[in-house]
């Protein structure tokens, strides 16, 4: 009987309305929600592979993202639970963040696999030029010669 009582008593007063917040006056629309939210995803990550460099230069990187886009922490915070309060429309907006940041994932490693093309392009065509003038086998007979 004792137990019933706490159940009937959590099951009462143990339930609880959530309201969802209110729209703010000065919500961030949400296409520029998807881009600072973007752009802090990409600051976390420099932050986290050279935060050390980050600090030396003083660069607070939150705060560049709010000033390019022009808005404050607080109204950044405010849309953010905002638009959290409708979970539908906030996992669309992480889908539309995840493609976005694949696509760039995408663009980075197509630019990195030219820049080692090219470079292997450069030592390739160091390696001729240094073969041509004879270069090569003068440093392997000198080299040969020093381990004898």
């Amino acid at each position: 009987m004792k137990y019933l009582f706490f159940i009937l008593f959590f099951a009462a007063f143990g339930c609880q309305s959530v309201e969802k917040p209110k729209k703010p006056d000065n919500l961030i629309s949400e296409e520029k929600m998807i881009e600072i939210m973007m752009e802090s995803y990409i600051s976390n990550a420099a932050r986290s592979v050279n935060n050390r460099k980050i600090r030396s230069y003083g660069l607070k990187l939150d705060s560049v993202i709010y000033a390019k886009y022009n808005v404050d922490s607080t109204q950044v915070s405010n849309s953010n639970n905002y638009y959290a309060a409708n979970l539908e429309d906030y996992e669309s907006m992480f889908q539309i963040i995840d493609e976005r940041l694949k696509a760039l994932k995408k663009e980075a490693d197509s630019i990195q696999k030219l820049e080692e093309a090219n470079k292997s392009e450069e030592e390739k065509v160091k390696d001729s030029v240094s073969e041509q003038s004879g270069l090569v086998p003068a440093l392997q007979a000198s080299s040969q010669d020093s381990i004898e």
